[in-house]
């Protein structure tokens, strides 16, 4: 008598697991880059002679390629096909970052930038098309769940890997880390992803992207002058309403598109404007509390950049421990319930970061930190997933650049209200513990309010996706 084999619900499973893992290992490579850069800026500074603050081209050019190209990510996907374009995209970070490493200027450093800024844009917001293609919705919840412990890992760990690297060797290491986790992520997506195609690519709305590309860009600046300034207070403050005009100007362009490059009749979808549009809200807050914690440790308690990115990769910790309750979690309470409890969860822990001192024992600031990355990793689960709850099939690819566009943006404030809450409160004075206190009380608020935002997802919303069965229901099936 011969024994059975694994079944299909298993070998389905398996592939779902390692799918979504060469998915997130984009996510984690393009999370660690830019949080080890942030780190090795004072290095890079003084190796290229220039001032730190020029150095913030560094980030702002990359953030700048991604605000630019994420829009086209999802027609470039439907005409080459989903595998060959991630393929590419990952090709193209890793050389971009290879290269960025033997920059001997900075010119030459901020071009290779925008070149890995490019694969940047196609790599994350083609992942998760490929993730929604290759799997039914009753899968979903367990293939996002596999890719975000990657995605979350990445950026706390990144400010631990850079200290190390930058201080034993040189910040241009910082670059060459990329190369053995896109060679393997490359060969393996070769060999095991679909070459998911639309059967009739859209005519490319080259106007569209022009418009949106130029507002897009302007408006990156305009948030990253705000965190981080590059430019004089009149000139970077006019950034916010020149953008603002030129994307109401593609609003325009999009109503009269038959094939706008950013789809925005998207937002009908209920679950998907939802998860965008106040996920984005309840992100900026989300993101803002890992911007500054780090800070909190140094500058407010003195720590070593090492003490402080162990501190703060508990969160990643926290996001791995939670992995496997967030499924069974999504079944019991549904979208509804689960996002707006850990936004709610979230605003409690963010205020509470801001109690922390000095004298904190150890034991309670990791437990906080930790508890910090399970909520976090909870949220970031649900709201990758609603999104997507009811979007039907063939308009998937557009979402995922709207949605990879909203995240950006969603991201970038996140960091800039950080820092300029900060500043705002410490003024023209020296920072001091009792303005990050304030600062995480404000921040906490955001996460607050984007909790009654998602009290308008009904009970049933993306049921078939997270599972979630109402209790009269459970009494009729049992």
């Amino acid at each position: 008598m011969s024994e059975a084999g694994p079944s299909a619900a298993a070998i389905q499973s398996r592939r779902a697991i390692v799918v979504a893992l060469i998915v997130g290992c984009a996510f984690f490579m393009e999370g660690l880059d830019s949080t080890m850069i942030a780190v090795s800026i004072p290095a890079m500074a003084k190796s290229l002679r220039q001032s730190p603050l020029r150095l913030n081209l560094v980030i702002a050019t990359y953030l700048l390629s991604l605000a630019v190209f994420i829009p086209v990510s999802g027609w470039i996907a439907d005409r080459l096909g989903a595998r060959v374009v991630f393929c590419s995209a990952i090709a193209i970070f890793t050389t971009g970052s290879a290269l960025c490493g033997i920059a001997p200027n900075l010119p030459l450093l901020l071009a290779m930038r925008v070149i890995q800024g490019f694969g940047g844009a196609m790599m994350t917001p083609v992942g998760r098309l490929i993730l929604l293609r290759s799997f039914p919705r009753s899968d979903l919840v367990t293939a996002m769940n596999w890719m975000t412990i990657p995605a979350m890992i990445g950026p706390t760990a990144g400010p631990i890997i850079a200290g190390i690297v930058t201080t034993w060797f040189s910040w241009r290491a910082i670059f060459f880390l990329n190369l053995p986790i896109g060679i393997l992520g490359l060969v393996l997506a070769l060999h095991l992803f679909e070459n998911f195609r639309a059967p009739a690519p859209t005519r490319f709305d080259l106007r569209g992207f022009v418009i949106s590309g130029l507002g897009l860009a302007l408006f990156e600046v305009a948030i990253e002058n705000l965190g981080r300034p590059i430019l004089p207070g009149a000139l970077g403050a006019a950034f916010f309403p020149a953008a603002l005009a030129i994307l109401a100007l593609y609003g325009w362009h999009a109503r009269h598109c038959p094939d706008p490059v950013l789809d925005l009749t998207l937002f009908r979808i209920r679950t998907f404007r939802i998860g965008t549009v106040t996920g984005g809200f309840c992100r900026i807050g989300l993101d803002a509390a890992p911007f500054l914690l780090p800070l909190l440790f140094q500058v407010g308690f003195g720590m070593s950049a090492i003490q402080s990115g162990l501190l703060t990769f508990s969160s990643s910790v926290g996001a791995m421990a939670v992995r496997t309750l967030a499924g069974p979690l999504l079944r019991l309470f549904g979208f509804r319930r689960l996002l707006a409890g850990t936004a709610f969860l979230a605003a409690i822990v963010t205020a509470a970061c801001g109690l922390l001192r000095a004298d904190t024992p150890v034991w309670l600031t990791v437990a906080l930190v930790l508890l910090s990355g399970c909520v976090r990793s909870v949220q970031y689960l649900a709201l990758n997933t609603v999104s997507y709850a009811d979007m039907p099939g063939p308009l998937l690819s557009k979402g995922t650049s709207v949605a990879g566009v909203a995240q950006q943006v969603a991201r970038g404030f996140g960091v800039a209200v950080g820092a300029a809450l900060l500043a705002v409160i410490a003024g023209p004075t020296k920072v001091n513990v009792g303005d990050f206190r304030l600062a995480f009380f404000l921040v906490g608020l955001i996460p607050l309010i984007a909790a009654f935002g998602f009290l308008r997802l009904t009970p049933t919303d993306g049921a078939t996706v997270s599972g979630h069965i109402q209790p009269q229901h459970r009494a009729k099936a049992a």
